[in-house]
């Protein structure tokens, strides 16, 4: 699955949400159930990626201003959540997390994690058990997809530059916008 056709799922499950009353996470699901089994795993492939370039010092910070702080758990959750943005926000935030601040969600004081996105993690093996009907099928199938060479893992991650986040300085110097928004809130 190339970068195009990745991008193209994501913006169908929006699309197929807008104005009813279904979760994003199940109308991904049931897109990507739809697809050939080859298709979910390199959907797998091409969301890991997506998820991997934001996991950065800078992405991180966004997201404690916004949120008074974040585990490693929302971490994970909000990399998803930026991903179900579509691809213009995810490349927004990829260039320049400040950006979020534009965001409707995020300028009305809200979360872009929302309730689906750790079931977003795992939109591929949920897809893929749906397309099988065997629980264990995706995980087996991943393996064989990554022994193949099929899988191209990317090299490890550089996290940037280190951000102190309770630092109100540093922090607005560095995510100015966010800054201005969250840091007179969080303390």
């Amino acid at each position: 699955m190339d970068t195009d056709t990745f991008w193209e799922v994501m913006e169908t499950a929006r699309i197929a949400v807008a104005g009813g009353d279904e979760p994003f996470d199940e109308a991904l699901v049931s897109q990507l159930a739809d697809r050939p089994e080859q298709e979910i795993l390199e959907y797998a492939q091409r969301f890991e990626k997506a998820h991997d370039a934001l996991y950065r010092w800078d992405v991180w910070a966004a997201v404690c201003l916004i949120g008074g702080g974040c585990s490693d758990d929302g971490f994970i959750d909000f990399r998803a959540g930026v991903i179900a943005l579509g691809r213009e926000w995810y490349e927004h935030v990829a260039a320049d997390p400040d950006s979020l601040a534009a965001h409707p969600v995020v300028a009305r004081g809200g979360a872009i994690a929302g309730d689906c996105s750790d079931v977003l993690n795992y939109a591929a093996s949920v897809a893929f058990e749906r397309a099988t009907g065997d629980a264990d099928a995706f995980h087996e199938a991943q393996a064989r997809f990554v022994d193949s060479g099929a899988y191209q893992p990317d090299e490890e991650a550089d996290l940037g530059e280190a951000f102190d986040f309770d630092d109100d300085k540093h922090m607005s110097r560095r995510l100015p916008r966010l800054a201005a928004m969250f840091l007179g809130t969080r303390r």
